[in-house]
């Protein structure tokens, strides 16, 4: 189904509305509130821009999700955290990914390795979703990437930190088949026997060995990882059709994250839809955002970064004992000065013939690879009709952070003779495609592409520029035949945690667990933890929109400033949404140092840096976004590196 001019304009009657403030009103036929509880399927993308999808704006077709989001809502500014697993962490928690165990990504490289928060899994401190959900009478699935922990259960284990495990079956999903780690070597799979990547309800499993999904004598016969999530979800929904139990289906796929692969007919379908670059596939984005009223006529997008054909160089004494790295904490004016080298980011212009035909190939596998998960989730929905539940589903749909601009080839080197020899046969006809190996091309479409899958924001998945934590978000609830004009305010992907335990009618705990004072530092190690199954626990500290999803109420959600940070960058938002301040590290951030300034009301381009205008704001910001580490017992790091 491809998008028609007719299409477009149904489209974009029913998100009128998207750029404005958010307090809008339509007629819908949602219901004021929910008869039952509904199903619950929560699908997340890996990596997708904020501008990939039709709905947002895109020229990849997505139908399935287009229809979704004419019969639901979208939620337009809408945040995550910077990469996967934070993000990941936070949803299954419901609050914030220090607390319970990412920190950073993973366990870090620095000094604050072992320190509590900075596990690299998710600790025992968190809820889960999954497991409320669980204990109000769902059935619980979840296929796909899980990125929070690998360890399976093991009771005999004679050491008792090593028995509980960090695997989906240990938090609450009755049955999985899950990526451990933050990516699959290969979304056609071609495990090794005895690989530890996949398990299945708490048990290591290799696709492609023999009697195993993609092996001989498996099914099915060849594994492509979207393909086969969907499927497994729709398996375990089907097994339990019919008992009288709602579900909880998370659908956790690894499109269209790296390696860039996709079977045919997606493989091919986009020949020569990106030959005119960069600038033009952005621009034509930006003008379908405002046709879609997705952002106002007035709007002023990011412009982009500026291009480096040289990298500009690190600091003398960086990588030495004797650095001093300049970080949101440590300013120039005190003596930090250090950093890291630049990248070289060119534009399209400065390419050669053979850049330009690699770079327009990977893009062209990439919209096959949106194009396929878009195919799948339109599977998914049409067997929730098929069976009678889609009446009864509430749907969410997001990414779990923005689109991935990692270098194609080290940060500081030009990519001329990888691009020039991806470009060259016979390695060229052979982009995308399954090498049948366990590993297969670390193949990725770079800064530039996604950049112009950031549009119309600024920085991409690792920064806290809107780029780097706005993801699409489309909802739509049980019953819901018609679209609510978009949610323009503030949201966070804990707010949804929060949504799905309030619309399956989850008992939260709230029994305040017993002080336990540090006798070193005198502070309470307690504060704020609820009990739960013998645990002290961080509670749900997002704040449901279900209310707002109903039509109820189209107020923010929100009356407290919000802030993050991971590698060592930071941003905070103040209580009204307005102002944004964000540091980010030289040279990528101000090579002095400062935190920057935004007016998100009338640049969310983060275009205009107001710094230096409105001192006051941006120190009360900053001393709130302090407040805030302390209170997640976050520690900003000696050295702020990105994690590419």
């Amino acid at each position: 189904m491809r998008k028609t001019a007719i299409g477009l304009v149904v489209l974009s009657l029913a998100l009128q509305g998207c750029g404005g403030g958010g307090d809008d009103t339509a007629q819908t036929t949602t219901p004021a509130t929910l008869a039952k509880r509904p199903n619950i399927v929560f699908i997340m993308a890996d990596d997708l821009g904020y501008s990939d999808i039709g709905a947002y704006g895109g020229e990849i077709e997505t139908p399935n999700l287009d229809a979704l989001a004419a019969s639901g809502r979208l939620l337009t500014n809408h945040h995550t955290g910077t990469v996967c697993a934070i993000t990941r962490s936070m949803l299954i928690s419901g609050t914030d990914h220090h607390l319970v165990g990412e920190g950073t990504m993973g366990a870090p490289n620095d000094e604050r390795r072992g320190l509590p928060g900075y596990e690299g899994y998710l600790n025992d401190r968190s809820l889960s979703v999954a497991q409320l959900l669980k204990d109000a009478g769902y059935h619980t699935y979840m296929a796909g990437k899980w990125h929070l922990g690998s360890n399976i259960a093991n009771p005999a284990s004679p050491v008792p930190l090593g028995t509980a495990g960090h695997t989906p079956d240990q938090w609450g999903f009755e049955k999985s088949y899950a990526l451990m780690g933050g990516a699959a070597s290969n979304h056609y799979a071609h495990e090794a026997a005895g690989s530890r990547n996949y398990t299945e309800n708490g048990a290591y499993v290799q696709p492609g060995q023999p009697g195993q999904p993609g092996g001989t004598g498996g099914t099915p016969e060849v594994f492509y990882s979207t393909d086969f999530y969907t499927q497994r979800l729709i398996n375990y929904i089907d097994a339990s059709q019919g008992d009288g139990k709602p579900f909880f289906a998370y659908a956790a796929y690894t499109s269209p994250h790296w390696p860039l692969q996709v079977p045919e007919p997606y493989l091919g379908k986009y020949k020569g839809k990106y030959d005119a670059g960069y600038d033009v596939v952005r621009a034509a984005r930006i003008a379908r955002q405002k046709q879609l009223g997705l952002i106002p006529q007035d709007f002023t997008p990011y412009e982009g970064e500026a291009e480096t054909r040289v990298s500009s160089p690190a600091t003398t004494s960086n990588g030495t004992a004797n650095a001093k790295y300049t970080s949101a904490v440590n300013s120039p004016a005190n003596g930090y000065v250090d950093h890291g080298a630049g990248r070289i980011n060119k534009k399209w212009d400065s390419l050669t013939a053979l850049e330009k035909k690699a770079q327009s190939r990977y893009m062209e596998i990439y919209a096959g690879m949106v194009d396929n998960l878009d195919h799948n989730i339109g599977v998914l929905i049409q067997h929730l009709k098929d069976i009678g539940e889609y009446d009864n589903t509430l749907i969410v749909f997001q990414s779990d952070n923005g689109a991935e601009g990692w270098p194609i080839a080290s940060a500081a080197t030009d990519p001329l003779a990888t691009d020039e020899a991806n470009a060259t046969e016979p390695v060229y006809s052979a982009l995308g495609k399954d090498s049948g190996t366990a590993s297969a091309r670390r193949l990725q479409y770079g800064m530039r592409w996604a950049e112009v899958s950031a549009t119309p924001f600024r920085q991409t998945k690792g920064h806290f520029g809107e780029g780097g934590v706005s993801t699409p978000l489309i909802v739509r609830m049980p019953g819901q035949t018609k679209a609510l004009p978009a949610f323009a305010h503030f949201t966070h992907i804990i707010d949804l945690t929060a949504t799905l335990l309030d619309a399956g009618r989850a008992t939260l705990p709230t029994q305040a667990a017993p002080p336990l004072i540090n006798t070193l530092t005198g502070v309470d190690q307690n504060q704020g933890k609820v009990v739960y199954d013998n645990r002290n626990v961080y509670p749900v500290t997002g704040q449901s929109l279900l209310q707002v999803l109903l039509g109820n109420t189209a107020t923010s959600v929100r009356k407290a400033p919000f802030g993050d940070e991971s590698y060592g960058r930071a941003y905070l938002t103040s209580a009204d949404g307005k102002w944004k301040a964000l540091w980010t590290e030289p040279p990528f951030g101000p090579e002095d140092g400062h935190w920057q300034l935004y007016d998100l009301a009338t640049d969310r381009g983060e275009n205009r840096d107001l710094a230096d205008k409105n001192p006051a704001v941006v120190q009360g910001l900053v001393t709130n976004w302090a407040e805030y580490m302390k209170s997640v017992g976050g520690v900003e790091p000696l050295r702020p590196v990105g994690y590419y």
